[in-house]
């Protein structure tokens, strides 16, 4: 039978390892979205954003399947096409070419992924605490139920 130190430092590894998968998953994401993010940008011409807030603003709607329709408001993905458009004609205008975009969103990306690796390992630190005071919490909950009896 295992102890209870064991079991404690056990949970303890197991939130450090699912934090490191976490992290790991974080980084990966945030990487593979400013490899895309680069390529996409990179790839268009001077003056593209102006035409591409023009070809947005032509798309037709997606049909909403039945299942999401109660969810999703059709009015709301129409406004947020408009709203869409409209900034990329305002990004067309102030930086010309992709290039420059991704000059500011590249920094912007991994400065969000150093906060979400912040949150994530604020939320470890916490659990391993809570993990660590386990033991004496059930003894102090044992010791208020036995002193009732």
């Amino acid at each position: 039978m295992a102890t209870p130190g064991a079991a404690v430092n056990g949970m303890k590894t197991l939130v450090w390892g699912l934090t490191a998968l976490l992290a790991a998953g974080w980084t990966g994401l945030v990487w593979l979205t400013h490899q895309i993010t680069g390529w996409l940008l990179g790839s268009l011409d001077s003056g593209a954003l102006q035409s591409a807030g023009g070809a947005v603003a032509n798309l037709p709607l997606p049909p909403l399947p039945e299942w999401l329709a109660p969810w999703i408001d059709t009015a709301w993905l129409g406004a947020f096409q408009a709203w869409s458009a409209t900034l990329l004609g305002w990004l067309g205008a102030v930086l010309p070419a992709g290039d420059t975009l991704m000059a500011w969103i590249g920094p912007l990306l991994w400065i969000g992924w150093g906060f979400g690796l912040l949150g994530l390992l604020a939320l470890a630190v916490l659990l391993h605490v809570l993990v660590g005071r386990g033991p004496a919490l059930r003894q102090a909950v044992q010791s208020v139920t036995s002193a009732r009896a």
